[in-house]
């Protein structure tokens, strides 16, 4: 009679089997070709968003910035991809010596969405507006609107 423990075929079993793996890699294919494809139909919504985040920020900033300095900051669109941000110290509605400009690109964070505007907004001292127009930011996914009321209040619209 045999008294030894009976043993096993397979002996501390590690690991998975080549079916096993390949039923895995067979779904994370499926999952991430589904997730990539819905992903990349997304990605125009966001930029558009984050582009009217971006200038709708920078409005509000020119705005406070009007206020809390007493002196007016004016946005000038220069084309379908920048605008400016004066900091207009003595009013007269161009940038002189000393007085700061701030340079924005819409393109450097947001590929493909491009910016127009009917006029440029000047933001006073009392935080009113005036040349009030609208800012219309547009791509593949569509167009935003922002308005500039004479109250200063900056807002967005979708279509």
């Amino acid at each position: 009679m045999n008294m030894l423990p009976r043993r096993s075929h397979f002996p501390n079993q590690q690991g998975f089997s080549l079916t096993e793996l390949l039923i895995v890699f067979g779904i994370l294919g499926v999952v991430s070709l589904i997730g990539g494809s819905w992903l990349s139909t997304q990605i125009p919504y966001y930029q558009l968003n984050g582009a009217v985040r971006q200038v709708r920020a920078d409005l509000l900033a020119a705005r406070m910035q009007a206020v809390s300095q007493g002196n007016e900051f004016r946005v000038f669109f220069q084309d379908e991809h920048h605008y400016d941000i004066l900091d207009d110290d003595n009013n007269n509605g161009k940038a002189d010596p000393g007085e700061m400009v701030e340079n924005r690109s819409i393109q450097e964070d947001y590929a493909g969405v491009t910016v127009r505007s009917n006029r440029n907004p000047i933001f006073h001292p009392r935080g009113t507006a005036s040349s009030l127009g609208t800012i219309i930011l547009a791509n593949q996914a569509g167009e935003k609107a922002i308005t500039v009321s004479i109250t200063g209040r900056v807002k967005v619209k979708s279509p």
